[in-house]
């Protein structure tokens, strides 16, 4: 039986000579999804209707390259003898870490030059990153990437998972946790609260900080189950990061409160 499962086919069609993937068909649709709901929501906030849609134009392309020289940099000693394979994105190999690094910088300098609230900014976005991230973790699905550790059939199948999930799982004769699958609801999960969240009219930057520890909690764990993390000596980056984020949102939280950088609440509707 398992010798006749075939892998779904990453590529969904061809214009001509150039195929395009499954995966950034999945990406651009997070991410259209994303700027969708961000544009909305930042209009119910008194932003200008272009705001977000200005944001993505610098946002976008910088998170790609940022989010591939994260991964390039920790795959160095495979890439230095590849050089030609670095800009091959279309193979896999970008880190979300990356991205949100090269986003947040584009963000906070995008808000400075709109004379906009990065914090404003931030929580209006938060809910639609998260759940941009939800959708894009199923392309790595359909290039049978960001997986787990091996498991058994009877295994998924006992997590009442459909078949298609199960028999995309079966890579090169072994089942594999669908990390991307752990990962892809925790994310659902997160934008769940940080909608709930609104009402709640927490502080300035709260809610974005409240993501940014929903994210690194759900990621420390699912990156320990892994097989493909990224390292740094024995560490494995994610976690590492992960932790730093954590401790970092947490002492910011504190900070501003303590500090009463933080007095306006989510829904006003000042800059």
């Amino acid at each position: 039986m398992n010798e006749n499962i075939q892998p779904l086919n990453p590529i969904a069609f061809s214009l001509g000579p150039i195929p395009v993937h499954w995966y950034g068909i999945i990406i651009g649709s997070g991410l259209a999804l994303a700027l969708y709901l961000a544009i909305r929501e930042g209009d119910r906030r008194g932003l200008p209707k272009d705001t977000f849609a200005d944001l993505m134009l610098w946002a976008i392309p910088i998170a790609i390259i940022s989010a591939r020289i994260y991964y390039v940099i920790f795959e160095w000693d495979f890439y230095k003898n590849n050089l030609g394979a670095i800009p091959q994105i279309w193979n896999g190999g970008i880190a979300i870490h990356g991205a949100l690094i090269g986003s947040v910088v584009t963000a906070y300098v995008f808000a400075k030059k709109r004379g906009i609230s990065f914090w404003k900014l931030a929580d209006i976005a938060a809910p639609s990153i998260i759940l941009g991230q939800a959708i894009g973790r199923w392309g790595n699905f359909m290039n049978q990437e960001a997986h787990g550790g091996e498991v058994s059939r009877a295994f998924l199948e006992n997590l009442h998972l459909p078949d298609f999930i199960i028999n995309q799982m079966y890579i090169n004769g072994t089942y594999y946790h669908p990390t991307f699958l752990y990962e892809s609801i925790w994310n659902l999960a997160g934008f769940i609260l940080l909608i709930l969240l609104r009402r709640v009219n927490l502080r300035r930057g709260e809610m974005f900080l409240t993501y940014v520890i929903w994210y690194s909690v759900g990621r420390f764990f699912i990156e320990g189950m892994r097989t493909d993390s990224l390292m740094l000596g024995g560490l494995r980056m994610a976690q590492t990061i992960s932790i730093a984020l954590i401790i970092g949102a947490v002492a910011i939280v504190i900070y501003r409160r303590v500090a009463r950088l933080s007095e306006t609440r989510y829904l006003a509707q000042e800059n």
